[in-house]
This record gives C-alpha cells, sequence and structure tokens, in this order.
C-alpha cells in the first residue's frame, strides 16, 4: 500500500512539474502596415488565435501590440507570425523604446 501510494505521489508530481514551470510573460510589439480603424482587429484577432496568448491589446495610434501568453505554449516568434500571416509584420520591441 505504501509502494502504491509513493508511486501515485510521484507521478503527480511529475505531471504537474511542467505547469509550475510555465510562467506568463507579456512581450509588447511594434505592428507595421496598421492604416485604417479595421486592423487593430485584425492584429488582435490574428494574435489571440496562437494557442497560449491569454490577452491582445492593441493600440493603432502607437503602432503596438501589447500580448500576454504562456511561455510553455508559445513564443514571440509564433505570435509575430501570426500576425505577419495576416499582413502585419510585427518586432518585438526592445525594453524602453
Amino acid at each position: 500500500m505504501k509502494k502504491t501510494l509513493s508511486s501515485l505521489a510521484l507521478i503527480a508530481s511529475v505531471m504537474i512539474a511542467p505547469a509550475a514551470l510555465a510562467a506568463e510573460r507579456i512581450v509588447t510589439f511594434a505592428v507595421d502596415n496598421m492604416t485604417c480603424a479595421s486592423c487593430p482587429y485584425i492584429v488582435k484577432t490574428s494574435m489571440a488565435a496562437v494557442p497560449g496568448v491569454a490577452n491582445v491589446t492593441v493600440s493603432f495610434e502607437a503602432k503596438t501590440a501589447t500580448v500576454t501568453f504562456d511561455d510553455a505554449r508559445t513564443s514571440p516568434d509564433a505570435i509575430a507570425a501570426a500576425s505577419m500571416n495576416a499582413g502585419y509584420p510585427a518586432h518585438p520591441r526592445q525594453q524602453g523604446s
């Protein structure tokens, strides 16, 4: 019985460990080609469709998109690629820019 409980505890800890290593990240992208009022909607929709993205806020005025995502499920490159595929090249902004 003790061995069974120990085995179950080990299996549970192994299954939970990857989730504990995941971190929520926020990246701001500079977005090219936004020229009209509907552009931010398209950028937001394309970025939000990437699995692991939790939130997207797009600023037409600043030509940026701020994305909150799970870094265990996606990456800034994948988010930028989704925007690029929609016709809006996106590049992570440098901190302080």
